[in-house]
């Protein structure tokens, strides 16, 4: 669709991300629609994100460096390239997208690798669990991924003050979720 809009308008299109600065990134329509409202003139719906996670981001620059993990996940980069990505992290001075400590945040407080909810917590599961939501009842990070941040505007429309998120396996798309998890539980 987006190839489509771009070939249509014949020009090139700057835009900043569809959400507001340090929230849950959209993964719908609807989801820009609630962030964003009348400060948009339009949207343009090609339908729920298939991959969820925003993009991987390689610097090129010297040895290749993972900047953001993403929805391809490091391994499958390093294995393309026949070796290992270095990586790169300074939540005081970023140098991509996604790198500030706080990001990608819910309203509600998040607490990561929780087995059980506590009293007062919405629990986010994982695998076959018991949980108010799940990310993925079958423990495929794929679906895991896609769902993540419409799981993250779910807790919020329930006005979920304390969430409980089950352990995400650290492997593969595993690690891009955690990351996104690790932040949004960061101290704001």
């Amino acid at each position: 669709m987006a190839q489509g809009l771009l070939a249509a308008f014949g020009g090139p299109v700057a835009a900043p991300s569809a959400n507001p600065s340090g929230r849950i990134s959209p993964t719908t329509a609807a989801h820009v629609r609630d962030g964003l409202g009348d400060r948009i003139d339009a949207l343009v719906d090609g339908g729920p994100c298939a991959v969820g996670l925003e993009s991987t981001i390689v610097a090129c620059l010297g040895a290749p460096t993972l900047l953001r993990a993403g929805g391809i996940p490091a391994e499958a980069i390093a294995a393309c390239l026949g070796r290992p990505l270095a990586t790169s992290e300074n939540p005081d001075a970023p140098v991509s997208p996604g790198q500030l400590l706080s990001h990608y945040a819910p309203v509600g407080r998040v607490r990561l690798n929780a087995t059980a909810r506590q009293d007062g917590e919405v629990m986010l599961g994982f695998g076959a669990m018991e949980a108010d939501l799940n990310l993925s009842p079958a423990g495929d990070l794929a679906e895991a991924a896609a769902r993540l941040f419409d799981c993250l505007h779910q807790l919020d429309a329930m006005g979920a003050a304390r969430i409980a998120v089950a352990p995400i396996p650290d492997h593969g798309l595993g690690r891009a979720i955690n990351d996104r998890l690790k932040r949004a539980a960061a101290p704001r």
